[in-house]
């Protein structure tokens, strides 16, 4: 995706086992937690407080990697209470710990307001079967028979599935807010586009970014539409959201993200992400000569098919970029026989 020799650089060649910590700067723990996915890790950060800990992100809730959280209180953070947990996003992978930690620990926990909304209210919308605005979702973006069949067949995913029950009070984190963790000031600065309301956090004090799914290396996060928001527009907020990022980034900025490894150059990389998603929806522009509902448009999006567990994420994303070329008045859409959305370049005359 970054085409050619990159200027982004890795100070680590390999990250910590999973389960254990290393010192990344004074009073800042990188810690890896197993993810039963494709992207199959998520990084999480202890920051020393002194007489405790405050934790960044908590993994995916599962006895797995709750066992992994008691051994490191027990050796990494040395047996010191985590007082404040710290999500920067409502997604599984982050939040997923976060109750069952307040219960072993008596922490608080802070997250945005959106986050928090979401992650409470996915939780308890649990269901055992597709809802009437998921088959009208699959309808819109074009699934076939057969897709839909099978579908139908299977237990939607269910946050409860993955996530532990959130309490009912929460500390709120804000644009512009400033905190103290781990000897440093920070400097709250939202996202948007992977998830609504995205916390990141720059110090004030030294060159750390805690960037969460918002500055990733290497890989660009999913920017998916779901039958939650069907017109919904991520990708227009996810670029609107990187280039609010630049004035403030820097080269020496050593970004420690959600997923991957902790880098440098990220003036770069915030360049390297708009142009991604403009090439890609480049590409898709010029498929929409030809009519395509979004299910469709895989291999123009993707440059290749995609089947199995990640047609879901996939689908999402392709709603997410034919939303945003129909939301701009680069594309067209009407009703197909079927019931589908299907879009067309729309004629720059």
């Amino acid at each position: 995706m970054d085409g050619g020799a990159s200027p982004i650089t890795y100070p680590w060649d390999s990250p910590p086992e999973n389960g254990t910590a290393v010192e990344i700067a004074a009073g800042v723990l990188w810690i890896r937690l197993p993810l039963p996915l494709a992207l199959d890790h998520v990084n999480v950060y202890a920051l020393d407080d002194g007489d405790g800990w405050t934790v960044i992100d908590t993994g995916v809730g599962s006895k797995h990697s709750q066992d992994m959280w008691r051994a490191l209180i027990d050796g990494p953070l040395g047996g010191r209470p985590i007082r404040r947990i710290v999500v920067t996003h409502h997604h599984p992978d982050h939040v997923g710990n976060a109750g069952w930690l307040m219960e072993q620990t008596g922490a608080e926990l802070l997250m945005p307001r959106t986050a928090w909304l979401l992650a409470r209210m996915l939780y308890l919308d649990e269901q055992a079967r597709p809802t009437p605005e998921m088959i009208r979702f699959w309808r819109d973006a074009g699934l076939r028979p057969d897709q839909m069949e099978q579908r139908l067949k299977e237990r939607p995913f269910n946050f409860a599935d993955v996530i532990t029950a959130l309490p009912l009070g929460f500390t709120r984190l804000q644009e512009d807010q400033v905190l103290t963790m781990g000897g440093r000031r920070w400097q709250v600065r939202m996202g948007d586009g992977h998830a609504p309301e995205h916390a990141t956090f720059w110090s004030l004090d030294d060159h750390l970014i805690l960037g969460g799914d918002q500055l990733l290396p290497s890989i660009s996060p999913n920017l998916g539409v779901y039958p939650t928001e069907p017109d919904a527009d991520p990708v227009g907020e996810w670029m609107a959201s990187c280039l609010r990022f630049q004035p403030f980034a820097r080269e020496d900025h050593l970004v420690l993200p959600g997923h991957k490894l902790p880098y440098q150059g990220l003036p770069a990389r915030l360049t390297q992400m708009i142009d991604s998603h403009h090439h890609a929806l480049d590409r898709l522009l010029s498929a929409l000569d030809t009519p395509r509902a979004a299910v469709e448009c895989f291999v123009p999006l993707f440059k290749r098919d995609i089947t199995g567990a990640s047609f879901g994420l996939a689908l999402a994303e392709a709603v997410a970029h034919v939303n945003h070329l129909f939301q701009s008045g680069q594309a067209t859409r009407s009703r197909r026989d079927d019931g589908a959305w299907v879009y067309c370049r729309k004629d720059p005359t």
